[in-house]
């Protein structure tokens, strides 16, 4: 069967798509998926890039949809042909993160070999359904950007109807949070470099758009469109390079979800600030197992699909990566075979 792997030591020029042995059939507990679409994150680039070291000839990408092909002994969650997407802590099943999910030891196309594969067989805990009558493209961008924007707002940050949301960029993880806040009931603030994915996200549902390049102080205009009070809660994936203005941009006693690093991972912070403010910043790397389960209850509710942007194909994933990594996308980056 065909595979896309990475050889050591990384680099989109090191990707490449080779013949391995079929996995077979699943044992106790397992079940055989055959994959038919992925999306691509910014933890997978990471990867790719080399920056993230693993092994070599690791198989790459952390999501993946498919349809179950074959079930184990013991497995009554799901049956034969049956649509399901991956999960990116396969061993998270509920409840708060613990120690074994500190790293990406278990997580796919990094600690693990990823879903850039024909078929694979895992645990069932591998997997959750998929939401009814989505495409595997579309359950594809759940795993780990939607899955992660549902988490910050909705597991963390008990977001309530008409709270607002300062959502940064227009990647996969801001469009995400900028449609579930919207079917939430919430306001949302949206800023991107570009006046025309601006026009974009306000199609989307935004209620107000700020240009951080023309705005560089965006901070200060969060506070005027919002009389002075700020936000209840900032997707920030900025990391070092937005932390200052997010926490200008938040209410007093409002809720940072950290999540990107897309600026680099040191930041130097007030703690004046962080006082004033009486802040709460989490920290957010994906979610459980249970939550993609909830997850995937409420997408079914909510009739909102995921914005793509644009699909390859596996054997031009170093083209889809090129993409990524130029910014120039609004919303999911989609692999099929």
């Amino acid at each position: 069967m065909k595979a896309v792997t990475l050889n050591a030591p990384g680099g989109l020029e090191n990707i490449t798509v080779s013949d391995i042995a079929d996995p077979g059939r699943p044992g106790k507990g397992e079940i055989r998926v055959a994959i038919k679409a992925s999306s691509l994150n910014f933890h997978d680039l990471i990867v790719a890039s080399g920056q993230f070291p693993t092994e070599d000839g690791r198989i790459l990408l952390s999501d993946g949809a498919g349809v179950v092909e074959e079930v184990g002994e013991g497995v009554e969650e799901f049956a034969i042909g049956d649509s399901v997407v991956s999960t990116f802590f396969p061993i998270w099943l509920a409840g708060k993160p613990g120690p074994e999910v500190s790293g990406f030891a278990h997580t796919p196309g990094d600690g693990i070999d990823g879903m850039a594969s024909e078929y694979v067989v895992r645990s069932q805990n591998a997997f959750t359904h998929a939401p009814q009558g989505w495409s595997h493209k579309e359950a594809a961008t759940i795993t780990t950007s939607a899955l992660t924007a549902w988490r910050a707002l909705v597991v963390d940050g008990n977001l309530k109807a008409g709270e607002t949301v300062l959502v940064q960029g227009t990647g996969g993880v801001s469009i995400a949070a900028l449609q579930i806040a919207k079917a939430m009931g919430a306001k949302v603030i949206a800023t991107s470099s570009s006046d025309k994915k601006l026009d974009v996200v306000r199609e989307l549902g935004a209620d107000e758009t700020i240009n951080y390049k023309t705005t560089p102080e965006w901070g200060d205009k969060v506070l005027e469109l919002t009389q002075g009070f700020g936000v209840d809660h900032v997707v920030e994936v900025g990391g070092p390079a937005t932390l200052k203005e997010s926490l200008k941009a938040v209410k007093v006693g409002g809720h940072i979800a950290q999540i990107g690093i897309l600026s680099g991972d040191e930041a130097s912070v007030s703690v004046l600030s962080l006082l004033a403010k009486q802040v709460q910043i989490k920290g957010v790397i994906v979610a459980s197992r249970q939550d993609q389960i909830d997850f995937v209850k409420a997408l079914e509710v909510m009739k909102q699909k995921p914005v793509i942007d644009r699909t390859f194909s596996y054997e031009a994933l170093s083209e889809a990566f090129a993409h990524l990594q130029s910014g120039s996308h609004l919303g999911k980056i989609c692999v099929e075979w």
